[in-house]
């Protein structure tokens, strides 16, 4: 998308699907693989639309929080 600049991704977060734009070295954290992983698991890798983290959107702001 036009409004995520180069070296971040968007994100979805929860059931609401709250958008986030991340910064792209995030994912090699450990707690962002975990999310990865859980990600698949759940929606599988055809997904459609964008890359959605089955985690609840305060506990990955937490997460943010830490990682920034």
């Amino acid at each position: 998308p036009k409004d995520v600049p180069e070296g971040f991704l968007a994100v979805y977060v929860g059931e609401e699907r709250k958008r986030f734009v991340v910064d792209a070295r995030h994912l090699n954290h450990p707690w962002f693989k975990i999310l990865l992983e859980r990600s698949a698991e759940e929606f599988g890798f055809d997904h459609k639309g964008g890359l959605t983290l089955p985690c609840r959107v305060v506990v990955f702001e937490s997460l943010l929080g830490v990682l920034e």
